[in-house]
């Protein structure tokens, strides 16, 4: 956005969420001058909208004032107009995400170095075209199980984005966990990896597809792509970093499987524990059903009606989905939460303001959670 210049000589500077303003300067010939960071670029840029100064954008940032060098590294792997531009969830999840991500690269370098071993590289003794039968036999199949993972469980994994996420790296941690074994049963050989790549190619689909939902939920300024395209760079450089410490790893524990086996046990833990803490930072504002029943079951009993982030932490994230419209309807088989069982429910007094602040609460989530028989 644009602003009006306090100075005869500026004509206006535009900001774009926290970033640098640029300014503009009117030459001698009559044509507009832009710069910033001490580099100008002639001509006029665009239509723009004067508003006055220190609106709506914070504090005006002087044109051709030097960006210092952490801001210009920070732009690179952080979406433009951050923190304003995204959730404010976003650097707790980006933090423990970038943690799971380093754990998980080192756990993969350790069941690469497994598989490779198992395949015959480095035997005399190995035959290149069974090993490359083994491995098309891996691929083809774990694209037909990607296939009929995602014609099978595709259209149920957004409204559960957090539970489909943790689910996702926990069987791929299973999955490596059968790569290193893999080496110890030859006779299995072939039937192990299959299973693994498979597990792998149904990670792929769940995490790319509760990627996409969440990068809807950080996105704040309709600009999925830069988050998603800032996310990308982020798992780049923290995988490059991986693959730096696993060329220092693998010579000290390939000679020793069980420190080989240690380790993986450990970055397992770390990716796990990371993952958990990951997904639990999240507070998003739309209501799936296990959050509508944890905030409608609040509230009937309390009279209260659950914020977003308290909503989040009390939801569970090891069980996909809750049944509510059981528990509302009154079913013979009430649903259990923490342990806990719930008498369905037959008539609720809600005086009138309690009936309008849940009502402008849930808005058209309720009608659309429930179904339209419900009423």
């Amino acid at each position: 956005m644009a602003y009006v210049a306090r100075s005869e000589a500026q004509l206006c500077s535009e900001q774009f969420g926290s970033g640098t303003a640029r300014g503009c300067r009117a030459a001698a010939d009559g044509t507009l001058q832009w710069e910033a960071w001490g580099r100008r670029w002639w001509g006029f840029s665009g239509a723009f909208t004067a508003k006055p100064g220190g609106r709506d954008g914070g504090e005006r940032v002087a044109p051709g004032t030097a960006v210092p060098p952490l801001s210009r590294l920070l732009a690179v792997f952080l979406p433009q107009g951050f923190p304003d531009s995204v959730s404010p969830d976003y650097l707790p999840y980006q933090l423990w995400d970038s943690v799971q991500a380093f754990a998980s690269s080192l756990s993969g370098s350790l069941a690469t170095h497994a598989v490779l071993l198992g395949i015959g590289v480095g035997d005399a003794k190995a035959s290149v075209s069974a090993a490359t039968a083994t491995w098309l036999v891996k691929d083809s199949t774990g694209m037909l199980g990607r296939i009929i993972f995602a014609w099978w469980m595709g259209s149920k994994m957004d409204c559960n984005a957090k539970q489909w996420r943790l689910f996702a790296d926990i069987l791929n941690d299973v999955a490596m966990f059968l790569e290193i074994m893999a080496p110890i049963f030859p006779i299995c050989f072939t039937m192990t990896i299959c299973i693994s790549n498979l597990a792998k190619c149904i990670v792929g689909v769940a995490g790319g597809a509760t990627r996409a939902a969440l990068t809807m939920h950080q996105a704040r300024r309709n600009n999925m792509a830069d988050v998603s395209a800032k996310d990308g760079s982020q798992e780049t450089l923290v995988s490059l970093a991986g693959l730096l410490v696993s060329l220092l790893m693998l010579p000290l524990v390939s000679d020793c499987p069980s420190l080989s086996l240690g380790c993986f046990f450990f970055l397992t833990a770390l990716h796990i524990y990371a993952n958990y803490r990951a997904v639990r930072a999240l507070v998003i504002e739309t209501l799936n059903e296990g959050r509508l029943w944890l905030v409608l079951k609040h509230f009937l009993q309390r009279g209260e009606v659950l914020g977003p982030a308290s909503a989040n932490q009390m939801e569970p994230l090891w069980t996909v989905s809750l049944s509510c419209k059981s528990w509302l309807r009154g079913t013979k088989n009430p649903t259990s939460f923490a342990g806990t069982s719930h008498k369905p429910l037959k008539t609720c007094k809600i005086n009138p303001p309690q009936g309008a602040a849940l009502k402008l609460y849930f808005g058209n989530y309720l009608a659309g959670a429930l179904g339209s028989n419900v009423r």
